[in-house]
């Protein structure tokens, strides 16, 4: 799929590769992008195309954020014509952790040069701009001077920094979607588990609350808590079962509830070896017991009694972020639709689609149609690298510094990140290379590749050729996982085709 713009840079609607290529040798068409590939008519505006009702559907993840976009035919089919999913910066918090203790070391010396400013910090933001507070107010000195403010909320409303970034990430993500495709709604992922359910099942008013999908709620949040192995004997790849750790119907002792608190999961053999008993009296039973299985479990259930209560830490970082997310996405005047992680399990279980990230992208939501349609072969990758750093002095381990950055970013027209084509005359290096320049003073530049390994070193600027600049982000493409053969179908597409980046 290749994107494309009118004449005046509005979207349209998507055409296939050979197509582009058509109208590029026709003189239709400027190249637009490079990565990923985007052509610009020359002779088309919006106002004259006409346009097919297009989705994008977002599965919110903590590392990684799966997306597909859907052109609905009909209320019962759809196909789709784009998956990717969104790698989010992992360094956030180790980045501000280093230098929150390089500066606390700076502070903790006994340098002349350097007055201890302890007094006159306030991380407090202003409830209205979100500027620094005064010391003991909810607002800065000019909005608390104007007096005619209205308070927003805008203190209790401000994430930490690495959930920004993982909101603002995605909201980039939608932005360059939108600018092109035609996208008319968007479907999220608002919550990975509805844990009002969980505790009451009798919960009225909403279809999803009801029938089958009860189970699937309890059963998803209980396979990414104990790590979809049976948390007694650890054995993985198995059929599980739901095991109430504290009995319902004991012989004796206290009667166990259906509470999430006290459910875990089970192979059949483990759920049938403890049966009603208590898990002290399971417990002084293995002790007994001389077999390795025992062993096993006498060494996991003190584990499993700590674990019980402990809440998920992926799925809090997405539900932390959830009402963000729903909140700047509606931000963009698109209709926005929510739904659960049940109901996306329970509809890529029902098309027998494979456990991935932009297949679950695929089936968020009550819009998705019992016919769907995937003909993709590949699979956008675009990863969040950042623009560089604002540091300027590199330091050792014990926060000296030892070595200081250039004030200069561009050397002979690049900068590092900018993706170039080097023709390489001669040499270890000779041949065609494309990839992500790494930029040096001496006008001798490193080519990467897009895991980021060196392809080649020291090739000079002038067998470089710009073909787009760094915007903070990496682009690639990988192979569909092919697979299932229930609501979805997969119909073959050329196999000779090639990227068009």
């Amino acid at each position: 799929m290749v994107f494309v713009l009118d004449k005046h840079k509005k979207p349209l609607m998507p055409c296939t590769e050979k197509r582009a290529r058509l109208l590029l040798e026709r003189g239709r068409e400027v190249v637009h992008r490079m990565s990923p590939f985007t052509i610009r008519l020359k002779d088309r505006t919006a106002e004259e195309s006409r346009f097919q009702p297009l989705r994008l559907k977002l599965d919110p993840g903590s590392r990684t954020t799966g997306f597909a976009v859907l052109r609905e035919d009909t209320p019962n089919r759809s196909e789709v014509i784009l998956l990717g999913e969104i790698h989010h910066k992992p360094s956030i918090k180790d980045g501000l952790d280093a230098r929150r203790n390089q500066r606390r070391s700076r502070r903790n010396r006994k340098t002349r040069y350097r007055e201890p400013r302890f007094n006159n910090r306030h991380p407090e933001k202003c409830a209205v701009c979100g500027k620094n507070a005064q010391h003991g107010s909810r607002y800065c000195r000019p909005c608390e001077k104007a007096k005619n403010f209205v308070d927003n909320g805008h203190r209790e409303g401000r994430l930490v920094p690495s959930l920004e970034a993982r909101v603002t990430q995605t909201l980039s993500v939608v932005d360059k979607l939108t600018r092109w495709l035609p996208i008319t709604a968007i479907s999220t992922e608002h919550v990975k588990f509805d844990t009002q359910l969980m505790q009451n099942p009798d919960i009225s008013g909403v279809e999803y609350q009801q029938g089958e999908l009860f189970g699937y709620e309890v059963r998803e949040y209980l396979l990414e808590k104990w790590g979809r192995k049976c948390a007694y004997c650890g054995k993985e790849g198995i059929p599980l079962e739901v095991e109430h750790v504290v009995p319902r119907n004991p012989k004796r002792g206290p009667k166990g509830t259906d509470r999430i608190s006290n459910l875990t999961l089970a192979c059949e053999e483990c759920n049938k070896a403890k049966g009603n008993l208590q898990p002290e009296e399971w417990l002084e039973k293995l002790k007994q017991s001389k077999r390795k299985l025992d062993q096993v479990r006498t060494e996991n259930l003190p584990k499993i009694l700590r674990k019980l209560k402990e809440p998920l830490r992926d799925a809090a970082l997405v539900n932390a972020t959830r009402w963000a997310l729903y909140n700047r996405l509606k931000k963009t005047g698109l209709s926005v639709e929510c739904g659960t992680g049940a109901r996306t399990k329970y509809n890529r279980l029902k098309m027998d689609l494979p456990k991935t990230h932009y297949y679950d992208a695929c089936c968020v939501g009550e819009s998705t149609p019992e016919n769907l349609a995937i003909n993709q072969e590949y699979v956008q990758v675009w990863a969040a690298l950042g623009r560089g750093t604002r540091k300027m002095c590199n330091t050792d381990k014990y926060g000296f510094p030892v070595s200081h950055r250039a004030r200069q970013k561009m050397y002979f027209g690049f900068t590092t990140g900018d993706l170039v084509a080097a023709e390489v005359p001669e040499g270890k290096y000779a041949g065609r290379w494309v990839g992500r320049v790494a930029v040096r003073a001496s006008g001798y530049f490193d080519i990467k590749d897009g895991s980021g390994h060196r392809v080649c070193q020291g090739v000079s600027h002038r067998y470089m050729k710009l073909l787009q600049r760094a915007d903070g982000w990496q682009y690639e493409k990988i192979r569909v996982e092919k697979g299932g053969s229930g609501g979805a179908s997969f119909p073959g597409v050329n196999a000779g085709a090639s990227g068009a980046a």
